[in-house]
């Protein structure tokens, strides 16, 4: 065997393993990346539990009814159903976009990458990011503000999880169809505002005119809601309540699916 051919093949098993690498790599390309801006990790960590801290205390001093619970031990857990969507969508959708504007995207996905490994890539970091995140504001809510629950902790947890990675990826499918920072904001109001207004938070779904009500019944912000419900009202997790988050997985891995298929190469 010549030197050439060995060389050669050596060569490719080489690029072989990197290319094998490279998604781990971009991981940790992204992670480095939010490391050097503390702007967006503190919107991710610290803007949801200063503004549920805030919620707290617009309700400490509220009158309680005889023989009701306070009107926070509801509308509390129910921001984790709430809050990481919207916070999260807006991060992904934006801090994408600044990928594709700055060119960066277009340079990677000019290495063998898969469009699928670079959203899977972005789902991952910042999906533990939405653990965290899910964590610091179920201790708030267990911890100083005394929330009791009837239900399993961990589903509440879980919930907050599965909300905020749902954010990312329809953050992701967004940024897809934006062309701006701006316009990937501009899809907040339009994507996340009726499903604040429908989900339950304000009035209870059963109590909307019977359109509305089977609107929300199809929205994912209105399943979390369910769910953070049912936990703090139930010792046991309901069917329809493992239906939800069996709903909120599937949407979430469809929408990841649907960033990595409209992800264009180029940017216009």
């Amino acid at each position: 065997m010549s030197t050439a051919t060995t060389q050669s093949r050596t060569h490719r098993g080489a690029r072989r393993r990197h290319h094998r690498l490279y998604p781990f790599t971009t991981v940790l390309r992204i992670a480095a990346q939010l490391r050097g801006d503390p702007r967006t990790v503190a919107l991710v960590l610290v803007v949801p539990a200063l503004l549920l801290i805030l919620l707290y205390y617009v309700f400490v001093d509220a009158p309680t009814p005889p023989g009701h619970s306070p009107a926070f031990d509801r509308i509390g857990p129910t921001m984790l159903a709430v809050l990481p969507m919207m916070l999260m969508f807006i991060v992904t959708s934006v801090v994408m976009l600044r990928e594709r504007t700055s060119g960066t995207l277009e340079r990677i996905l000019t290495t063998p990458l898969s469009k699928t490994n670079l959203i899977g890539s972005y789902a991952m970091v910042f999906g533990v990011l939405a653990s965290l995140q899910a964590l610091i504001l179920g201790a708030l809510v267990l911890g100083p503000m005394d929330v009791p629950l009837a239900g399993p902790v961990w589903v509440l947890l879980l919930t907050a999880v599965l909300d905020a990675v749902f954010g990312v990826a329809f953050g992701l499918l967004a940024s897809a169809f934006a062309r701006t920072e701006f316009q990937a904001v501009q899809f907040m109001p339009l994507f996340v505002g009726p499903q604040i207004f429908l989900c339950g938070l304000l009035v209870p779904t059963t109590a909307m005119p019977a359109l509305l009500e089977h609107i929300a019944n199809w929205l994912p912000m209105t399943w979390a809601v369910a769910v953070v419900t049912d936990v703090v009202e139930e010792p046991e997790l309901s069917t329809d309540s493992w239906w939800h988050l069996a709903g909120l997985t599937a949407i979430t891995l469809a929408a990841l699916i649907l960033a990595a298929a409209s992800m264009r190469r180029r940017t216009r």
